[in-house]
């Protein structure tokens, strides 16, 4: 398939454009021995990220992804929150590196002329120090972090937001993402979404809610664009 009439396209950021698990994991467990608590495996966490740095905190307390049932001290949650936000802040981009073919596939969308956003649930206040670090920082017209609205992904807003920045239309914008946070968000709102496989989708296949288009490898989205 082709997405014709397409002038806008918005990238999740971790687990679609960057692997950044190694060093959120690294500052999850400086905040857990901080703490005096269990540390756990790169492998575990992988699978409590996407969600934003609030929720990552939390599922690192309480050592499991299903929190919705769970209650935390507020207090303990601010101090941990704190810790993490500062050792994250310490280790962005030490072993975060780009998915292959991101790099070149967006300087190849750019260049022919696609408007690029960032929407992403990670505090805004670390897109942009990746992004530089990676050297992908000149690349996008906007970004929008998980706390640069009242809401975030799965709520569309985010989505909607971007387009009235970007004076586009959820007709012709189109929305890349590796989790069901991004695929339910372009639902909601009727964007065409695509989703990649290689994320942090919880282990569930990306396909159960249905993007308009599933691909393995970043660099595939040129022959649909």
């Amino acid at each position: 398939m082709k997405f014709n009439h397409k002038t806008a396209i918005h990238f999740d950021l971790d687990g679609t454009l960057i692997d950044s698990v190694p060093d959120l994991a690294l500052a999850v467990n400086e905040m857990l021995q901080a703490l005096e608590k269990e540390i756990f495996s790169e492998d575990i966490i992988r699978y409590w990220v996407g969600n934003g740095a609030q929720t990552l905190v939390k599922r690192a307390l309480l050592g499991k992804r299903e929190i919705e049932n769970e209650t935390i001290d507020e207090a303990d949650f601010k101090e941990a929150h704190r810790i993490f936000l500062n050792a994250y802040a310490d280790h962005l981009c030490e072993a975060t590196r780009p998915y292959p073919h991101v790099i070149e596939t967006l300087q190849a969308l750019k260049d022919k002329g696609y408007r690029l956003s960032i929407i992403t649930n990670k505090p805004l206040q670390f897109v942009e120090p990746i992004l530089r670090g990676l050297g992908l920082n000149d690349l996008f017209e906007t970004c929008l972090g998980g706390d640069s609205l009242k809401q975030k992904k799965p709520d569309p807003m985010p989505l909607l937001h971007a387009c009235r920045e970007m004076d586009t239309s959820v007709g012709s914008s189109l929305m890349i993402g590796d989790s069901r946070n991004d695929i339910l968000a372009a639902n909601a709102c009727g964007m065409q979404s695509i989703g990649v496989t290689y994320g942090y989708n919880y282990g569930e296949d990306i396909g159960v809610y249905k993007p308009d288009l599933i691909i393995d490898d970043f660099g595939e989205l040129l022959k649909f664009l």
